[in-house]
């Protein structure tokens, strides 16, 4: 199977309008710049994105709502869009607010083939709202089903033509369990290299879920906030 792809435009050529999709990355660090770039010029519309952050103004997720790409953001952290904010208040995006663990887990629940499982976090708050509740060792607990996407957008530090991928640093938060849960998983990569040139035991994500790969280009890395002394 050769899983190599030219560039996102032609990895992502069959995502279509209403699909649900997963974002890897943490704020703007190891997000899929490459493929939302495509997304965006592909003019796909009634998206779901699951992803942890909704991207800035003009950087990331924030560049397809921008162009009112997103139907539904399923997100941990949402407060550096403004766009974001004002499509939530309007009414024009529904959302769903998820605690991060919850959302890291119900991530990696649906790679792993369980759907669903009970957890402590959020219960007592507006997360618990009408979902089951049960109580192990004396606390409460509440169900939560596992996520799962039509494309899993991840990008990777190195990866090599089996689809074999090694993150660097915090872009090992959201892009290994999201690359298990994309029934097709797109990763884009700084550098890919031939199959059998990466030493097995640094792989983070085995290449039997990763369907399509390329390599990227022109990668801006931006900082979300800057923070100097």
């Amino acid at each position: 199977m050769n899983k190599v792809f030219d560039d996102a435009t032609t990895a992502l050529q069959d995502v279509q309008d209403g699909m649900t999709l997963m974002l890897g990355g943490f704020g703007l660090c190891g997000i899929p710049e490459n493929g939302i770039a495509a997304l965006v010029a592909k003019g796909v519309r009634n998206l779901t994105c699951i992803s942890n952050n909704a991207g800035v103004d003009d950087f990331g997720i924030g560049l397809m709502l921008q162009q009112r790409q997103v139907r539904k953001m399923i997100s941990s952290y949402v407060g550096e869009n403004a766009e974001f904010e004002r499509q939530l208040l309007s009414g024009e995006l529904e959302v769903e607010l998820i605690p991060q663990g919850s959302l890291a887990e119900r991530c990696r629940a649906g790679g792993a083939g369980i759907p669903a499982f009970f957890t402590p976090a959020g219960y007592g708050t507006e997360v618990q709202d009408r979902k089951e509740v049960r109580w192990f060792n004396g606390k409460a607990h509440i169900l939560e089903y596992a996520l799962t996407a039509d494309f899993a957008l991840v990008k990777a530090w190195k990866g090599d033509t089996d689809g074999n991928l090694i993150f660097k640093g915090t872009a090992r938060n959201f892009n290994p369990p999201m690359a298990m849960a994309g029934k097709i998983t797109v990763a884009e990569v700084e550098e890919l290299v031939p199959a059998g040139a990466l030493d097995p035991n640094h792989v983070h994500t085995a290449g039997i879920f990763v369907q399509r790969i390329f390599q990227g280009e022109a990668y801006e890395k931006r900082i979300e906030k800057r923070t100097t002394r």
